[in-house]
């Protein structure tokens, strides 16, 4: 069977592939389209295997909050490049991805890629782009959040770094600008009590070996480790920190004075975690040379 340069375009436009790839998928099925599409489907699923390994430390933050600003996700989509992770086709999945996520009420990655993106699965589609790009892209990291009394309010710093807070009883300037005081500072938690007892151990037994190389008497060094473990909490809680906008007050000053309240935050940075492979492309070429 004759395969038209019509057949080629539609079967582009209907997978995002390359012509050539098209046109020999067409070859192969005799024309059949259906066919083409399947076998260009499995054949992207082959390829994106041999990529999940991969170290993927790129990409974006999105985040997506309703129309009544009570629920939010947050989500961080990787790749290998930040070439990639700039490109139309990666933006344009993650944006759908988010939509998903918040339209289905998923709460987990499992519970995500099996939901319907078009004709296929979120999985489906995340190994398509794979064999159509050609890097290892993987859904990291989801968080949903559902605010009750307050509204949620989000930042985002470029791509890299996005922040959601479900907070009560402030405007949209304020909630915005707390959001933002959450990226710039990154704050561990809230509030005191919700410090990890065995962070604060850590730090105690830091502190107090540090006081302890004074040579002071023991009643100066429980105040001195005191008065350090004090610091350590201001610096490391919300409510703690000073307030980027206004250094002079607290972010629990600030609260006060508007009778607001913050239920919860969560924020994320880009490949945060992720420990990443330092290419050496002389030693590349090199291995490539000798191979030949």
């Amino acid at each position: 069977m004759s395969i038209t340069a019509a057949m080629v375009k539609e079967l582009r436009e209907r997978t995002g592939s390359g012509m050539m790839e098209c046109k020999n998928a067409l070859v192969e099925a005799n024309g059949d389209m259906d066919a083409a599409i399947e076998q260009m489907r499995k054949s992207g699923l082959a390829k994106a295997d041999k990529k999940s390994d991969r170290t993927a430390a790129e990409g974006t933050i999105t985040i997506k909050v309703s129309d009544s600003g009570q629920q939010a996700v947050i989500i961080e989509i990787n790749c290998e490049t930040d070439f990639v992770g700039n490109g139309d086709d990666f933006r344009q999945f993650s944006d759908n991805v988010a939509d998903i996520a918040l339209n289905t009420g998923v709460a987990s990655i499992e519970e995500l890629l099996t939901q319907t993106m078009g004709d296929v699965t979120v999985e489906d589609a995340r190994k398509a782009l794979i064999a159509k790009i050609g890097e290892n892209i993987n859904i990291r990291r989801l968080h949903r959040m559902d605010s009750e009394q307050g509204s949620i309010f989000q930042y985002l710093h470029g791509s890299r770094i996005g922040v959601i807070v479900d907070i009560a009883g402030v405007d949209q300037d304020n909630g915005k600008g707390i959001a933002m005081h959450v990226a710039a500072s990154n704050p561990v938690c809230i509030s005191d009590d919700q410090v990890d007892p065995a962070l604060l151990e850590k730090e105690r037994e830091i502190f107090s070996a540090q006081a302890d190389a004074s040579g002071k008497p023991a009643e100066i060094i429980e105040k001195m480790v005191a008065g350090r473990l004090k610091k350590f909490l201001k610096e490391i809680t919300l409510l703690g920190q000073p307030y980027i906008k206004d250094p002079d007050v607290s972010v629990a000053q600030l609260l006060s004075k508007l009778n607001g309240s913050v239920s919860s935050f969560q924020r994320f940075e880009v490949g945060e975690g992720i420990e990443k492979v330092k290419e050496n492309f002389a030693e590349e070429v090199m291995a490539q040379v000798k191979s030949v």
